[in-house]
């Protein structure tokens, strides 16, 4: 008797987006004869985002593929480091994140990657934004990127800040300006003299630092306050960790020193 299922393996990073009572490498899929592979494998649970290369009895296949029962198909994660496409000019990739992901922009904003964040944007207009400024959409929920007009998105794992910041690093290994913006707007910032920005600061404020920085954008002041320390700390392991994600790469990407680069060197905010 012919086979009338498809066959599909499951890369083991794609699990999480299955079923609990399907958490499985190996699928059986039925299908109808017209269905194509992207549909089966979103079908699953798993955003085409997510995927990457496929194949069909051993050989490269796109997500426009219509398979036939009895074929095998291999459904591969994206690669890591994801390459992203750069506009011109362009050093980093540029991201946006949705509501729930605040403490997360506000640490890509210290790393100098140009992030923006709305707490009221709805879904469709997410969608407008990424696609007209060619913005990585980070998100984690499935069904925004599942959405086909979209142009490139990301599912960010954890719930954790600490470690959804080091999942992105590990996916992406974009080139990193610590201390270059504001986290606040997500402004560029500059140095600024102490009698320029003095009325804007407490009086301890005042008498304890003496460099300063100003987001050109929104005026925020930032200096290196008391937590400086623990920003500096969040620097230097997204330094390590994109220098590792680099150096793992199967194409020998570059290391990480190339491109860091430091801002004003002010860190903290009133």
């Amino acid at each position: 008797m012919d086979d009338p299922d498809i066959h599909l393996d499951v890369a083991a990073d794609l699990l999480l987006f299955l079923p609990a009572s399907r958490r499985r490498a190996e699928q059986r899929v039925a299908t109808d004869g017209t269905s194509t592979l992207g549909h089966l494998i979103e079908s699953l649970g798993v955003p085409l985002p997510e995927v990457g290369p496929l194949t069909v009895d051993g050989a490269p296949a796109d997500p426009s593929h219509q398979p036939v029962p009895g074929q095998r198909v291999t459904v591969a994660a994206v690669p890591r480091p994801q390459p992203v496409p750069l506009e011109p000019g362009q050093r980093a990739p540029r991201f946006l994140l949705d509501v729930h992901l605040g403490t997360l922009a506000r640490r890509m904003r210290l790393l100098g990657l140009d992030t923006a964040y709305h707490n009221d944007m709805d879904d469709p207009a997410l969608v407008v934004q990424a696609n007209a400024e060619r913005r990585v959409l980070l998100t984690q929920d499935r069904g925004l990127l599942r959405r086909r007009a979209l142009w490139l998105g990301a599912h960010v794992r954890s719930s954790r800040p600490d470690d959804q910041l080091r999942d992105l690093l590990e996916r992406f290994a974009p080139e990193l300006s610590p201390w270059t913006r504001c986290t606040a707007c997500n402004g560029e910032l500059v140095a600024a003299a102490k009698d320029e920005v003095e009325d804007a600061l407490a009086d301890g404020t005042r008498r304890s630092y003496d460099v300063y920085g100003k987001c050109s954008d929104c005026g925020q002041v930032y200096w290196r306050g008391a937590h400086g320390d623990h920003l500096a700390e969040i620097v230097d392991a997204a330094v390590r960790t994109v220098a590792e994600a680099r150096a793992a790469a199967p194409n020998g990407t570059a290391g990480p020193s190339e491109g860091v680069s430091s801002g004003t060197g002010a860190s903290g905010t009133g």
